[in-house]
């Protein structure tokens, strides 16, 4: 682990996003409201944030965080869902994986949640979309750095 003791507490934050594509009926069934298992953008929503708040349990040499604000949003697409993250803490370290995390396990919760009626489900463009706080400022995924 990576040793942060002499780094200032600043407040951070950080912003992620991914897709998840659908097959059209599946679509439907979350639209409709008629998921058997009940509403995923919802349980998607929870399992997000509660992801981010388990991300040291989960990544190998994470640090733990205090984390002072975990969002999760889900917006429709015409294949399927964006789903945001934002995260943020007052620390000495970043909350990057934190809102990576997030955006994971809600695009695998929906899976999880459709999986019965949709098993070719697409899960990508998993990123870091922006960045605030500590020595190294600001960052902003720019246009080229979309595809690599």
């Amino acid at each position: 682990m990576v040793d942060v003791g002499d780094k200032p507490v600043t407040n951070r934050e950080a912003v992620a996003r991914g897709e998840i594509t659908l097959a059209p009926a599946a679509l439907r069934l979350i639209r409709r409201g008629a998921v058997a298992k009940g509403d995923p953008l919802q349980a998607a929503r929870l399992a997000g944030i509660m992801a981010a708040k388990q991300t040291a349990a989960i990544i190998p040499l994470c640090h733990p965080l205090p984390l002072t604000h975990v969002g999760v949003e889900l917006t429709p697409t015409r294949r399927g869902y964006r789903i945001v993250a934002r995260a943020r803490t007052s620390a000495q370290t970043g909350v990057e994986m934190e809102a990576l995390v997030a955006v994971a396990v809600a695009a695998l919760t929906v899976y999880d949640m459709v999986k019965a009626v949709d098993k070719e489900m697409v899960i990508g463009d998993i990123c870091l979309v922006e960045k605030r706080g500590g020595r190294s400022g600001v960052y902003r995924r720019s246009d080229r750095s979309k595809r690599r």
